[in-house]
């Protein structure tokens, strides 16, 4: 009898890794092995992927390219989806000052704001340097500088856990701060951005800004996770981090860095398990300190 893996491997257009560690696909660099990543290069391909999985019973979970994500030691028992190869990125239409600009959910967020630059547009300045993909950044309401990728979306292609695409407007779609509310078996294909023409120098001088505002305060020396704590109202989760006195802080080689303290680097070594005891005693400490609970932006996946 054929089993998943046989199954797997006779899709077409994917590509596959079987007892693969994590630790290799994450920017933080932890993680142990998952059961098999799936790396789909169409839609078609990650149809017939979830429905490989559905029919042998495997738990699968989609993921972009890692940057806001930390894997446990344990690994993850089941299928990790990755989207990183969907990467069809086109202007759709032009109509007047506006732009609509599809990008699938693998395409990275440099690849946007550099088509968005070539156009003319404004209004992907706020993702510049931020290193996630186009899936992750809508999943997670990506945001910085006052605006938020629900501020330019006009909608969001969705795949079930049938396999059918669905393209969701803007309206339909419910945004929160720094998360998309989705049912569960529901993969981001592909997102529509509309943004309007300005003047090329003006936002060439706002990305090289805000280009230059990250490489300043953000440790790109060591690898992370981008920012660990949703940021409290009106609060900045580093300012409070560094107030309560935590920089520096570290567990094994897990530091909460002295750049900015809402960034927990691997210092070359750290394990989930370091970053994780690290992530929870700054909770406590902070909270101790001032009152306040935060709450994580990055996604723990995987087990013990």
């Amino acid at each position: 009898m054929e089993t998943w893996r046989e199954r797997l491997k006779k899709i077409q257009c994917i590509k596959v890794l079987f007892d693969e560690p994590l630790s290799r696909h994450t920017s933080m660099g932890v993680g142990g092995k998952a059961d098999v990543l799936v790396f789909p290069e169409q839609a078609e391909a990650l149809r017939k992927i979830i429905s490989c999985l559905k029919e042998f019973g495997i738990p699968y979970l989609p993921v972009g390219n890692g940057t806001n994500l930390i894997v446990r030691d344990g690994g993850f028992r089941g299928a990790v989806i990755v989207l990183t190869n969907l990467k069809i990125l086109k202007v759709l239409s032009r109509h007047g000052r506006e732009v609509d600009i599809c990008a699938e959910s693998g395409v990275p967020l440099a690849d946007v704001v550099a088509l968005a630059l070539s156009e003319n547009c404004e209004g992907m300045e706020f993702c510049a340097g931020i290193p996630g993909s186009v899936g992750g950044a809508v999943r997670m309401n990506a945001g910085a500088y006052g605006r938020e990728m629900k501020d330019i979306i006009t909608s969001v292609s969705l795949m079930n856990g049938s396999g059918t695409v669905h393209s969701i407007p803007r309206e339909q779609l419910r945004f929160e701060y720094r998360n998309l509310e989705l049912p569960g078996e529901t993969f981001i294909v592909s997102a529509l951005f509309r943004l309007h023409r300005g003047d090329r120098g003006k936002i060439e001088e706002k990305v090289s800004e805000i280009l230059k505002t990250r490489r300043s305060k953000h440790p790109m020396q060591f690898r992370n996770a981008g920012s660990i704590f949703k940021n409290p109202p009106g609060l900045p989760a580093g300012r409070l981090i560094d107030e309560a006195g935590l920089k520096g802080l570290r567990i094994g080689d897990a530091e909460v860095s002295p750049m900015h303290g809402n960034f927990i680097v691997n210092r070359g070594q750290a394990t989930a398990r370091d970053i994780l005891a690290l992530i929870d005693e700054v909770r406590k400490r902070v909270l101790e300190a001032k009152g306040i609970a935060l709450e994580t932006e990055v996604r723990v996946i995987g087990e013990e």
